[in-house]
């Protein structure tokens, strides 16, 4: 039960960079058929944001979001050896999710 619990919070937390109704009503799902809004047509339509990013589904979301690396990095300076761990920058699309769940790509350790 708690993954899917899970999962329906990451779906409205990333609704924006999905196709996902954002202006769904889910007071009344069980009761009617909800139409969809006019912008979740439009992201289905141009298959893009409102911020003009590729619009994902739950699971290639997911997939982009994996491509985001810790890397050790070794610096060899007439000075001595460092190494030292850095992420991958985040794309555009990878930002706004991290943005949206409030998560820093941030390595602090």
């Amino acid at each position: 039960m708690l993954p899917y619990y899970v999962e329906w919070h990451l779906k409205q937390k990333l609704a924006p960079l999905l196709f996902e109704d954002e202006e769904i009503d889910n007071n009344y799902q069980d009761v009617i058929k909800a139409r969809r809004s006019n912008s979740a047509v439009a992201k289905d339509r141009k298959k893009r944001t409102e911020d003009n990013l590729p619009v994902h589904s739950f699971r290639t979301l997911l997939e982009d979001l994996g491509t985001i690396c810790l890397n050790t990095v070794e610096c060899s300076l007439e000075s001595g050896k460092y190494v030292f761990d850095k992420i991958t920058r985040p794309t555009e699309v990878q930002q706004k999710a991290l943005d949206l769940l409030s998560i820093s790509s941030v390595c602090t350790h």
